[in-house]
């Protein structure tokens, strides 16, 4: 497995910086983390490091940035993308957690990438992964999977965004693998079905576990990463708990809960980072962004 994640030298050595280190040595002094409660990341074989994705590992929503970049290539055109972030409002501050809007937005993705090869959609995402998502990552998170990393830990990104994308980043980060949405297939194209439904809120915590028995891990001795209160099952079920550049209402848990919390963002960062949006948002956001990207193409 490639370590760097194809990186240069400098982000080789930023790898290996402590995670307050790596903060600063990319020219964010003011932002150096907020640290509380750190507990020690040492050699344990029953220990795991379960890391969300979107404004945990990286800044913003993974799914969003790969919409950028699709756009800057002339696939989408202006009308696709302000629909889709209106869609992404409506999840955020209004039915993030409504079933009915989580079924109509989860259904109007699927049908646009209906028949569609998965080697469609892991080749766009291939193919704008460094200039749009890779400036991305958040250095003091990325230092944080490395320790675990060196301390002999399996890491694992766990997220509701789709599985190709996930699994990508989780390989160009060099770690151990990830967890994502999973739609259904059949002989190599996406049938419009999910395998499982979205990897979200509670559904995280139960893959994890499933992880957990199949590895042998002890969750009361392992990790877990999120800047979202829709974690809160996922970051309960573990003996060692982070909240990361949290939310309001993840942030007055963990204050409560007196469990780790790390902020890697300055004023601005905090603003942009929510206005993107992430969890549910960014992964059915991104679903029908590349649904109608390829769907474009094949016109």
């Amino acid at each position: 497995m490639d370590t760097t994640g194809g990186g240069t030298a400098d982000e080789e050595t930023q790898q290996r910086l402590t995670p307050d280190q790596a903060t600063q040595s990319t020219g964010r002094r003011k932002a150096a983390a907020k640290v509380v409660n750190e507990p020690r990341i040492g050699p344990d074989p029953q220990a795991a490091a379960f890391f969300d994705l979107d404004n945990t590992m990286i800044q913003g929503a993974s799914m969003f940035y790969l919409a950028k970049g699709l756009y800057a290539r002339d696939i989408f055109p202006r009308k696709a993308i302000l629909r889709a972030l209106w869609l992404q409002l409506q999840f955020r501050f209004i039915g993030g957690e409504n079933p009915d809007h989580i079924a109509e937005a989860q259904a109007a993705s699927l049908s646009l990438i209906t028949g569609l090869s998965v080697e469609q959609i892991t080749s766009v995402c291939e193919e704008i992964y460094e200039d749009t998502i890779a400036p991305r990552i958040w250095p003091g998170t990325r230092a944080i999977a490395q320790l675990h990393l060196d301390a002999g830990h399996q890491v694992w990104l766990v997220t509701a965004a789709p599985k190709e994308i996930a699994e990508l980043i989780a390989s160009r980060l060099g770690i151990t693998g990830a967890l994502g949405t999973r739609a259904a297939v059949v002989d190599g194209c996406y049938t419009g079905h999910l395998e499982r439904g979205l990897l979200h809120g509670p559904a995280k915590a139960e893959a994890v576990r499933d992880l957990a028995e199949q590895y042998g891990f002890d969750l009361a001795r392992s990790f877990a990463y999120s800047d979202s209160h829709n974690d809160l099952p996922l970051l309960s079920l573990v003996g060692h708990p982070c909240a990361v550049n949290p939310d309001a209402e993840l942030l007055e848990h963990a204050e409560e809960q007196d469990w780790q919390i790390r902020d890697y963002r300055t004023g601005r960062k905090v603003a942009k980072a929510s206005a993107l949006g992430a969890g549910i948002g960014g992964a059915s956001l991104g679903a029908l962004l590349i649904g109608l990207a390829i769907r474009r193409q094949r016109k």
